[in-house]
């Protein structure tokens, strides 16, 4: 699995259609053939994946990270043995409340985990 790398590659990705939603992420979709000219850099027959997390929805650059690295480990595992695709996730609500008071709380991790495993299997089922 491949990551995005350049602003082109993640706009391309992003007119595509959001495949899945959950309660803090979405999950844009489109072939790599599709991409044309942003597809540059890219092998054609790899999927590649790319997380935003905008300071708007996680202020703090701790929880920012710890959201990157969760989108990131797991999108081999789930999204790997699909097409070669393309794949945004985002991040389009914040985690708040009391039980996500620290930066990197364990609640965090495992709210945020359990979110990208519904959100990747969603995904595949809409993109098959």
């Amino acid at each position: 699995m491949q990551k995005l790398q350049t602003r082109a590659q993640f706009e391309a990705v992003l007119k595509g259609p959001v495949l899945a939603k959950t309660a803090h992420f979405a999950i844009h979709g489109q072939p790599l053939p599709l991409l044309g000219q942003a597809a540059t850099g890219l092998i054609a027959h790899q999927a590649a994946i790319g997380a935003m997390v905008p300071k708007r929805w996680a202020k703090r650059a701790v929880t920012r990270n710890l959201l990157k690295r969760q989108i990131y480990a797991l999108s081999p595992h789930l999204l790997g043995s699909g097409l070669p695709r393309a794949f945004v996730v985002r991040l389009r609500h914040s985690f708040s409340g009391p039980q996500y008071s620290a930066a990197a709380s364990q609640a965090l991790k495992l709210a945020a985990r359990s979110q990208l495993i519904s959100l990747y299997a969603s995904a595949l089922e809409a993109g098959r």
